[in-house]
């Protein structure tokens, strides 16, 4: 294999790692705030309110691995 295509192969699997974690980074501290400023309201609300903030996470996370499986199998 030509070592160009191999060297912009890595490259480009750093950058879709890199750019793919920036939006599920920023929405999980933009949601963890919020959570915690739920809570700081209502704190008879935390079970339910600590339950959505995991799942939430969660499948934000998913993306994030999505993306480094992708950028892997490329």
């Amino acid at each position: 294999m030509n070592p160009r295509i191999s060297v912009a192969s890595v490259i480009a699997a750093g950058l879709a790692v890199g750019l793919d974690s920036i939006g599920p980074g920023v929405c999980q501290g933009t949601v963890a705030g919020q959570a915690v400023e739920g809570i700081a309201r209502q704190p008879e609300a935390e079970g339910n309110i600590r339950g959505t903030l995991l799942l939430s996470l969660a499948f934000m996370e998913a993306l994030t691995i999505y993306g480094l499986v992708v950028a892997l199998a490329s």
